[in-house]
């Protein structure tokens, strides 16, 4: 009987260091593609959220510039027709 419960600790703590081992070769394989992925984006020259949100919004505010000259060369063109 206390062969039995022996064989069944080793087994035991085979698979749990199998485990162990599975776990930390999953670890080491995200942080391997992951260190490839941030390479291959950065070598794309693509753009980060940060700097695309700053760029959308100048274009906003360029776009509503645009909007109130337009509406303020439209009233001086009135100024003048009436003159």
């Amino acid at each position: 009987m206390a062969g039995q419960n022996r064989f069944f600790d080793d087994v035991s703590q085979l698979f749990t260091n199998a485990m162990g081992v599975a776990q930390g070769a999953k670890g080491e394989a995200d942080n391997a593609m992951k260190a490839w992925l941030d390479r291959w984006l950065a070598d794309r020259d693509l753009v980060t959220r940060e700097e695309f949100e700053a760029v959308r919004a100048m274009a906003t505010r360029a776009r509503e510039e645009n909007i109130a000259l337009a509406a303020r060369i439209a009233a001086l063109e009135a100024q003048i027709a009436a003159k």
